[in-house]
């Protein structure tokens, strides 16, 4: 059974998951069709705008300093050797 603590953390690795799925798909609309959702939704570096790109890098400076423990909390896998 998984501890509260778990539960927050595995929802915040979704979060994280989603604002970078987010991210990605707005720097491909950018590099394929010259269109940035985000600033068409919200405006061009308006504060909205400017939380959502804040929270994008954080999320994935999030993943990158924290992608080996991610599949132990979500049960998915065993440990992720380390390499030597």
């Amino acid at each position: 059974m998984a501890t509260p603590n778990r539960n927050v953390m595995r929802g915040i690795d979704l979060v994280a998951v989603v604002l970078i799925v987010i991210g990605g798909l707005n720097w491909g609309l950018i590099g394929f069709f010259g269109f940035n959702l985000v600033a068409a939704i919200f405006g061009e570096l308006t504060p909205i705008s400017r939380l959502i790109y804040v929270l994008v890098g954080i999320s994935a400076l999030y993943r990158l300093f924290l992608w080996r423990t991610v599949p132990r909390r979500l049960g998915r896998c065993e440990a992720v050797p380390r390499s030597t």
